[in-house]
């Protein structure tokens, strides 16, 4: 959230300075994040002053560059060189001084000195308005009117708002309270009031009081309860739509809000004065002069602000008149009662929705709007009336026009406050502090916290509706603390605390995938499980939030993949293209309503290089046989030796443990990458975690010394028929079981017409050893024919010599 300093001291009975104010803030629990300052035009013209030009020669050097006099208030003329085709004695410009920090419309700020230009010296800048953000013309220097006064401050003399700083302060989303500037002013008070010993109050805006309850043009029925308590309006007639004053835009710049017109921006300004929402409707749109708070049935079309042609769900809050919707209540207003140039009458509402209902229409529709979020965290229905009240005076200041009957207030069933009790002790046990009675008292008295009853033990208060996160006697301790100072809780010198081991029983096994990964060159990355349901077209076993973050975040995801995308789109599109990335994270599924599947997955990506280019080798793409290595290398570490791996009908390579798949790796469809936006290949493995961690625990690590005697490696070159993977080789071979065989591998693979039609070349490389003799010429000769005759009986292979 973004409060204006110079707004906010408007509510303060005492001025604070922004280092002050900001200490004071982030004491009571409003951190502040940042300061920014911020001013109508860049640098606020500092430094530069309306000039004379006494007289204005050829430079006797340059045939384009002009000598003048220019007199800008001081003891003497300033001598400067010019290089502007238009600039001529008797003109009255804008000059900035020797010293004066320049900040033109584009382009990076620059200081002006006293400089020799051509052999002339040169004592300041006769600027153009774009030198100095007045505008975006170089042309020529800024000429003004001949009335204007030389040594006039540019700032004095264009009537430039004074400098403003925008406080940054991060929000929690509890505190709806501090969602305004006199809300934060109301904090600030009472930390002055306890630590200054004086009693301070917001100094609040006197707005016009306008005749409650004079019958007006408008009739108002409340027609849901259950989602509107309070509904108030007020007729406005005479006005004129027109540019605002510039105190209110410079107020709205401040905070981040574009300016509109005076109408949309009196709502706006006294939205985050109050933190009340309001909307105004033009009045002429209103059929029938009467206004209904009500719901219409599902499917019904309305078009909102934004020109969208919206279906409404039945449970959506509507403002209509006799004959339409008008606007959806504390969300968005409809395309055509809203207020234009040509608006003459208004009818301005200000109303208490509930919460719940305001956040469900806002997602369903994937609105977020300002007045949504208000109303969202629940508003002050307190502020219903005052707000509208100032914002019907703010608008005939800026408006002119005049008010048409009186101000109109329903609220058919006034909200009972919440009541806390708690003791004394309580409040200074859980806060860890020795507050007095008094002191508890005044904090509590002085963020309108109503004491209904007290003892000397303890009290009950009435919790005010700006409050709606107190309900327990802890809230009120929070509340004690924050205006004593957060920063003020003393920290024992001793801390008892009680260890618990509680690890996941995976976390050791989890924790060497992780490093053996990491020492393979691979990034872990952590990702949302909430994510996007376009990602899953037609997929009818998504969870799907019931209240979700955003429309782009609705649904529990089904699989990491497309996760782990967002990610790779995110460092692609930042030139940032060789990635190799996993995590550990969980995918969901849904059975039918309450049944659910939870699965843990060990995720990995590969994309751009796998291996990047050095002085001793060139650089290797990333492929779907680097990640298969990847995931063999972690079978071998995890002591999984007897799994199987096949490349099935849809191109997937599939690891398996007793015909159960464990594992799969395969390269991602281009249709998935147009879709991210990913214009280069990218492969993606994926491990079923509570497979593999379930072959893993079966796993019994057995010790065996070093061997003492030689191993001696053979070679061999098949020649077989294309269509034999691997694979086959593998199989026969380790079906032999041969005792000497310790390992084998293949290290080329090789294709020519040399070898005939249809046919490919394995070198494989075997290694054999025993752990009790040295294995003689004959022994080793013989297991190479065993293998020689299986290949050629069972794969009908020929050796190549």
């Amino acid at each position: 959230m973004t409060i204006s300093y110079n707004w906010l001291l408007n509510y303060l009975p005492k001025n604070l300075s922004v280092t002050e104010l900001s200490g004071i803030l982030t004491s009571i629990g409003l951190e502040v994040e940042g300061t920014e300052l911020v001013e109508s035009v860049k640098g606020g013209l500092r430094g530069i002053f309306v000039g004379e030009v006494l007289s204005c020669e050829p430079h006797p050097n340059a045939d384009k560059l002009k000598v003048t006099t220019v007199n800008v208030g001081g003891e003497r003329p300033l001598n400067i060189v010019c290089g502007a085709a238009n600039v001529a004695a008797g003109q009255k410009v804008i000059v900035a001084v020797v010293g004066t920090t320049v900040h033109p419309s584009d382009g990076a700020p620059f200081e002006i000195k006293k400089a020799k230009i051509r052999g002339m010296e040169s004592e300041g800048m006769i600027c153009a308005e774009d030198e100095v953000s007045l505008g975006n013309s170089h042309e020529g220097i800024m000429i003004l009117p001949a009335e204007a006064v030389p040594g006039t401050p540019a700032a004095e003399y264009f009537g430039l708002t004074a400098p403003d700083t925008a406080i940054h302060i991060g929000l929690t989303p509890n505190r709806s309270d501090a969602m305004s500037h006199i809300g934060v002013a109301r904090d600030v008070c009472a930390y002055l009031s306890h630590h200054e010993g004086t009693s301070y109050s917001v100094v609040m805006p006197d707005p016009e009081a306008f005749a409650n309850g004079s019958p007006g043009p408008v009739t108002i029925s409340i027609e849901a309860p259950d989602a509107c308590t309070r509904y108030a309006g007020i007729s406005i007639d005479g006005i004129s739509v027109a540019e605002s004053p510039d105190w209110l835009k410079q107020s709205l710049a401040t905070i981040g809000i574009r300016s509109i017109n005076n109408i949309v921006d009196v709502t706006n300004y006294v939205l985050h004065e109050f933190g009340q929402p309001l909307h105004a409707f033009d009045a002429d749109t209103i059929s029938g002069n009467e206004i209904h708070v009500s719901r219409l049935p599902e499917g019904t079309k309305f078009v909102t602000l934004d020109e969208k042609e919206r279906s409404l769900f039945a449970e959506d809050l509507m403002i209509c008149d006799a004959q339409k919707p008008l606007c959806i209540a504390g969300v968005f207003g409809g395309n055509n009662s809203g207020v234009t140039s040509a608006t003459k009458r208004i009818f301005l509402e200000s109303a208490y929705f509930s919460g719940a209902s305001v956040r469900r229409t806002s997602l369903r529709h994937g609105l977020r709007t300002d007045a949504a979020t208000h109303f969202e965290k629940c508003v002050d229905i307190r502020n219903v009336v005052p707000a509208l009240q100032r914002a019907a005076s703010l608008i005939i200041a800026v408006a002119g026009g005049s008010v048409n009957g009186g101000l109109q207030d329903v609220y058919p069933q006034p909200l009972t406050p919440v009541e806390v009790a708690a003791t004394y002790n309580y409040i200074r046990t859980l806060s860890g502090k020795a507050y007095s009675n008094t002191a508890i008292r005044n904090i509590l008295s002085s963020l309108q916290f109503e004491f209904v009853s007290e003892t000397e033990d303890g009290f009950t208060v009435r919790v005010p509706f700006s409050k709606n996160d107190v309900t327990q006697a802890a809230d009120l301790v929070e509340e004690v603390l924050r205006i004593d100072g957060l920063d003020k809780i003393e920290i024992p010198a001793r801390l008892n605390i009680s260890l618990v081991k509680a690890l996941p029983s995976d976390r050791p096994q989890r924790e060497k995938i992780a490093e053996a990964l990491c020492g393979m060159g691979f990034q872990e990355i952590i990702t949302n499980s909430i994510t996007n349901s376009r990602y899953y077209p037609g997929n009818e076993t998504l969870v799907r939030m019931i209240n979700s973050l955003n429309s782009e975040l609705d649904v529990l995801r089904p699989s990491m993949l497309e996760s782990g995308l967002e990610v790779l789109q995110y460092n692609i599109n930042r030139k940032n293209p060789d990635l190799a990335l996993f995590e550990f994270g969980n995918i969901y599924a849904s059975e039918g309503t309450g049944k659910y599947q939870q699965s843990a997955v060990l995720a990995m990506w590969l994309s751009g290089n796998a291996r990047a280019a050095s002085w001793s080798q060139k650089a290797e793409a990333g492929s779907l046989f680097f990640l298969k290595s990847v995931v063999d290398q972690l079978a071998r570490l995890s002591g999984l030796d007897k799994l199987s791996v096949q490349l099935n009908e849809a191109q997937v390579l599939e690891w398996k443990i007793k015909n159960q798949v464990c594992a799969t790796a395969k390269r991602v469809d281009d249709t998935l990458l147009k879709q991210f936006d990913i214009k280069q290949e990218v492969y993606y493995a994926e491990i079923s975690w509570p497979n593999w961690y379930d072959a893993m625990s079966r796993v019994k690590i057995r010790y065996t010394e070093v061997p003492r005697f030689p191993e001696v490696q053979r070679d061999l070159a098949l020649v077989l028929d294309k269509a034999t993977p691997y694979e086959d080789v593998q199989k026969v071979t380790r079906q032999l079981q041969i005792p000497a065989l310790k390992s084998f591998s293949l290290f080329d693979v090789f294709e020519s017409e040399k070898l005939g039609a249809g046919k490919k070349s394995y070198a494989l490389s075997y290694t054999f050893q025993l752990t009790d003799k040295t294995l003689t010429d004959t022994e080793i000769e013989g297991f190479m024919q065993t293998l020689i005759s299986t290949y050629q009986n069972k794969l009908q292979a020929q050796i190549r010599s």
